[in-house]
């Protein structure tokens, strides 16, 4: 792989995580603009997150039949568009329907990184070209994080925006044509399902990434409501699971690499039990001791998702393409899923929404076992 196209995944990447995790810090402050309740506020996050999900499952059959680089030019031009309408929104249901376009055009990022990685990297170098891929999408995590308790929430979407346009300026001049492998779309999903070791993956993606996001985008709520904490400090709080997560991704590809897949995932595991157990135990809003959870939640989920992420680029080719649709869109599905859950435990009590997600947490240490890499398919 050119090091150019790389780097211009990585950056694409980026653009589309800037605000992922900014728009649940930044929940708060959209209810107090808007004049509605936070949980209210909330449902953006899940507005995105749905959406990105179904349309994932459209683009890597989508580009088996048309130029790679057509599908990002286009959905990258869509996506900065919804960023700067959510930028300018007026009510909250504008902010709804333009979270929904960013869902719908942002889904083309990953699905396209991790085909292209599968078949331009060897397989012991693809953990860490995995690990600095969502590495650098957790830098931009990190920076919208850091920027949601400093600015307007508005600059949380303008600013994607601005960088969106000027990185599809780049794409157009240097990023190659990807020559597409058949003349027709086809969607070989219930194929790839049928196989027992697919479906086994992608169950507990879909359990991972509900428990996730049924906890993450809940967090500066629950920092709001139980200690009162200021928008600055609960963004600064949410920022460290960006910080750490930088590190998780590209140690986290390396552990999958050296230690292998299935060890990695469930290492990942572990952090986020840990940190679950503190949320629980926990009385006192003690900066420091909330800074320490959010580092090793952060580096808990990075190494789960570098493990996983890994464990899908070495797929046999003809699962590649509906592997990574289906990773996406699992994800997306199932975290909007967790959000929307979430919100409903969390509104009855925090203390019983970790525990039951913590459980479920728990549960996934022992499935994890039977994750497989480089193995049979048949």
């Amino acid at each position: 792989m050119r090091r150019t196209t790389f780097w211009i995944l990585c950056l694409e990447g980026a653009v589309l995580s800037f605000n992922v995790a900014g728009s649940a810090a930044v929940v708060p402050s959209i209810s107090k603009d808007f004049g509605v309740s936070a949980f209210l506020a909330g449902r953006a996050v899940w507005f995105y997150m749905l959406p990105y999900g179904m349309a994932a499952l459209l683009y890597g059959p989508l580009i088996r039949w048309l130029d790679a680089k057509r599908v990002e030019l286009v959905c990258l031009f869509c996506f900065s568009l919804a960023n700067l309408f959510a930028g300018l929104a007026k009510s909250i249901n504008a902010l709804f329907l333009a979270r929904f376009l960013m869902g719908l055009f942002g889904a083309s990022v990953i699905p396209l990184a991790l085909i292209i990685i599968s078949r331009k990297v060897e397989s012991q170098k693809r953990g860490r070209k995995v690990g600095i891929f969502f590495g650098s999408s957790f830098i931009a995590s990190l920076l919208g994080l850091f920027l949601s308790g400093i600015v307007n929430w508005r600059w949380i979407y303008l600013i994607p925006c601005l960088l969106g346009f000027i990185l599809w300026l780049h794409m157009y001049f240097y990023l190659p044509s990807f020559a597409p492998e058949k003349s027709s779309m086809q969607f070989n999903y219930l194929a790839a399902l049928k196989n027992k070791t697919l479906l086994a993956i992608f169950s507990y993606i879909f359990m991972v990434s509900l428990l996730y996001h049924g906890v993450q985008q809940w967090l500066g709520v629950y920092f709001y409501r139980s200690f009162n904490l200021h928008q600055f400090v609960i963004s600064m709080l949410i920022t460290l699971t960006s910080l750490s997560g930088i590190f998780g991704e590209v140690l986290g590809g390396w552990f999958a690499d050296i230690l292998g897949r299935a060890k990695t995932v469930n290492l990942g595991i572990l952090l986020m039990l840990f940190s679950i157990l503190f949320l629980i135990l926990l009385k006192v809003g003690v900066i420091f001791v909330l800074a320490l959870i959010m580092i090793i939640w952060g580096l808990g989920w990075t190494f789960n998702h570098a493990g996983l992420s890994t464990i899908l680029t070495d797929l046999p080719d003809e699962f590649l393409n509906e592997s990574a649709s289906l990773n996406s869109s699992v994800r997306f599905i199932s975290g909007g899923l967790g959000a929307a859950l979430g919100g409903w435990l969390f509104t009855k009590s925090f203390p019983l929404g970790f525990i039951i997600f913590g459980s479920g947490l728990l549960a996934l240490l022992f499935f994890g076992r039977r994750l497989k890499g480089e193995e049979n398919y048949g």
